[in-house]
């Protein structure tokens, strides 16, 4: 009887090229995914050792990370962000590389235009010059973020030199209130094991909250698992994954005279279908989130870990077990300007951010949209929408979204990472406060001396019109 696996071990042993004992294994690339920040120094080299790409169509480039956002995408932050931007241009026409670029309909961040394109898919490898590519996991495929030099050596051999991690299986059980959301969910998982919880582990996401999320939400779950240490996240495939799949340009049958379009996406949702985790298989660890009556989540500190429930109030340092947890808790809150013991309801924001890999998806500009329609953003907030890809954006435009947000007052801007990482221009100035839907909240992340709340759409949403962090059930009276 043929021994029961989970997906993480099904698809890592079937992409193995050659194992030694001792050393890492040589692994297959299904997919790597490129962009302008992390990829110039590995275009380099390749055109420095005169190497070709081995699989030139397994690798696709967009803009994302330092590109404008303003209506004519001109205003570009430095003469750096520019330059990265014409490199990537230059460098995949010279290597025939295809790229989602402005105006095409395809760009946008390069997790958001990976599985509407539906280059992701269950049972794939995926890397890129990105840490949060886990966001990929969601379709149930093993996806990584990899250095520089990692990117070069994908191009010339399509494959990595990697140990296999441990596994790790996250269940969620339990029935949380009525306005949490994925987002809440996994800073929930965070504020449990902390950002270093799942290292040396892939993890999977399992349990009935998971099966019930749709795909959206499954990939804002998947995209912060490297926020709690984890090498990657994934969630098994299931019929939500196929139906979302179907009809996606880079998932289409090759057809065949002698099998219809509908048998043949049959056989290719039925090999999909067996990378999911067996009934039975074993996992080096288990972790149980229980969700029950929790309330939605919101970070006090300057890192993901350091988050709270709505209602509750922000530690006390006493309150920490952990000497380092309680020395870093003190030195985020002398950064952030909070008080130990303070309620994290009610704190004022200066700035709101609807957007990033995380939170940039046509589901998630709808939640903000419901909130908005027909209201305006608070006199004291700046509040910026982003959505995540050219397509997302046109979509928000022919379901009238763009203008139930400008009409409210929020600044729509164009598709691109903004204000997550601030390396576009589009930043929260020193000493104001952000409520943001992004997956960190580092010191400076979303612009020097800057202070960032991770929140949900909803949340943030509300926080624009309320002009404070507020709790749902409050504004929902």
């Amino acid at each position: 009887m043929k021994k029961a696996q989970n997906i993480i071990d099904k698809i890592w042993d079937a992409h193995v090229v050659s194992r030694e004992e001792g050393a890492p294994d040589v692994f297959f690339i299904d997919l790597q995914l490129l962009h302008e920040v992390t990829s110039p120094q590995a275009f380099t080299i390749m055109r420095e050792k005169e190497l070709k790409f081995v699989c030139p169509d397994r690798n696709f480039a967009t803009l994302d990370h330092s590109v404008p956002t303003d209506d004519k995408r001109e205003a570009y932050a430095d003469a750096q962000a520019k330059h990265q931007v014409e490199s990537l241009r230059t460098n995949c026409e010279e290597f025939n590389i295809p790229v989602f670029d402005f105006g095409s309909g395809s760009q946008g961040i390069v997790h958001v235009i990976g599985p509407e394109q539906g280059l992701t898919q269950p049972g794939k490898t995926i890397v890129c010059g990105d840490s949060h590519t886990s966001t990929h996991g969601a379709f149930g495929a093993l996806a990584f973020g990899i250095g520089t030099t990692q990117i070069g050596h994908v191009m010339a051999t399509q494959t990595l030199l990697l140990e296999k991690p441990k596994t790790m299986k996250i269940e969620f059980v339990g029935t949380p209130t009525e306005h949490f959301t994925a987002k809440d969910a996994v800073l929930c998982l965070i504020a449990q094991i902390g950002i270093q919880g799942a290292n040396g582990h892939a993890m999977e996401f399992c349990g009935e909250y998971i099966e019930n999320l749709s795909m959206e939400g499954r990939m804002t779950i998947c995209n912060m698992s490297i926020e709690a240490g984890g090498r990657f996240g994934m969630v098994s495939p299931d019929q939500k994954t196929f139906d979302y799949l179907k009809g996606r340009p880079f998932c289409t049958p090759e057809p065949h005279p002698e099998v219809s379009k509908a048998k043949a996406w049959e056989r290719k949702t039925n090999q999909w279908a067996k990378w999911a985790t067996d009934d039975g298989a074993a996992f080096d660890t288990v972790i149980t989130l229980n969700l029950e009556g929790k309330k939605p989540f919101v970070t006090w500190g300057t890192n993901p870990e350091q988050g709270i429930e709505i209602s509750d109030n922000i530690p006390e340092l006493s309150d920490f077990s952990d000497e380092a947890k309680a020395f870093a808790a003190e030195k985020s809150l002398k950064y952030n300007g909070l008080k130990p013991g303070a309620a994290i309801k009610n704190t004022p924001v200066e700035y709101v951010f609807m957007g990033s890999c995380t939170n940039s998806r046509i589901e998630d500009m709808r939640e903000v949209a419901k909130i908005l329609k027909d209201k305006t953003v608070h006199r004291d907030v700046k509040a910026f929408v982003v959505p995540g890809s050219e397509q997302v954006r046109a979509q928000c435009e022919a379901e009238g979204l763009v203008g139930i947000f400008q009409a409210a007052g929020a600044e729509v801007r164009g598709s691109g990472c903004s204000m997550c990482i601030a390396m576009n221009g589009d930043a929260v100035p020193a000493g104001k406060r952000c409520a943001s839907t992004s997956n960190r909240n580092f010191v400076g992340r979303q612009g020097q001396g800057s202070f960032t709340h991770l929140m949900s759409p909803k949340m943030a949403a509300i926080a624009a019109l309320t002009g404070k962090i507020t709790d749902p059930s409050d504004y929902f009276i």
